[in-house]
Order: C-alpha cells, then structure tokens, then sequence
C-alpha cells in the first residue's frame, strides 16, 4: 500500500515544470524582495495593501500604502502600465493581496503576490518600519 504522499501520484516532469515555473509568475518571497532591495535593484513598487491603522504599526521598509479598496483607475492613474507591483498584507491567512492583486492585473498592471506578507516577513527575520503610534487603544486590524 502507498504512503499518503504517494496516494495521489505526483505530476509528469513536463506538467510539473509548467505549474511550478507559471507559479513563480505570479509569487515572490519576503527574502528576494529584501535581496533585490539590499542590491538597489528597486524595479518594482512595493505595497502594502492594508489599512493605514495597521501600516502605521509596521510595514515592510521601502512599502508604500495603497489598501485594495483605494485601488481604481483614477487613484493607480499615476503609475505607468509597466510598474511591476508587488502586494503584500498581514500574511497567509488573510486574502487581501489576493485582492489587490486582481484588481492591479483588472488594471492591466504586472503584478506579483509577496508570500507571507508581515508574517513572512518576521519569520524571515527582517525588521518593519513603523510610524506614529496609533492613538487608539483597540486590536489592530490589517482592514482587508
């Protein structure tokens, strides 16, 4: 009897070769978005697609804030069709890069998702950079 793992046979090389190359199409990770900004090599805009509350907390360094919501035609306006945006939110358990994601290629904009967001981020072992304290006492959100 197989094992689990081999329960469900593994993919053909050819097939596997198209699903892994077509995923890093759409996927960065925490660790190449900080190599390529420890080299200078900044051809991509970095967002952090939360809400402000939880930007202000920490973010990625270099990241600017665009919560998906914001994201229309008239507010991405300012960046040419070719901007490559990486997205990031608070990590695998929350759908709002995915969201931002959608409606940047719905923009007709070059996008990838930044796996792990926040939480890939600090298990990486890489610092945020944080702002003015929020004046409010209440749990933070990432208001996706």
């Amino acid at each position: 009897m197989p094992s689990l793992v081999r329960d469900i046979p593994a993919a053909p090389s050819a097939i596997a070769m198209m699903h892994f190359s077509n995923r890093l199409t759409f996927e960065t990770d925490c660790s190449d978005v900080y190599a390529s900004q420890q080299a200078g090599d900044l051809d991509f805009v970095l967002v952090d697609v939360r809400g402000p509350a939880a930007y202000a907390q920490g973010h990625v360094p270099g990241a600017i804030n665009i919560p998906h919501r914001l994201m229309t035609a008239d507010s991405m306006r300012q960046y040419p069709k070719d901007s490559l945006f990486v997205v990031y939110c608070a990590g695998p358990h929350c759908n709002g890069a995915n969201r931002a994601a959608l409606k940047l290629a719905t923009l007709e904009f070059p996008v990838k998702e930044m796996l792990g967001g926040i939480t890939g981020w600090l298990d990486e072992g890489l610092s945020l950079s944080t702002e003015a304290p929020r004046e409010s006492g209440s749990a933070l959100s990432c208001a996706c």
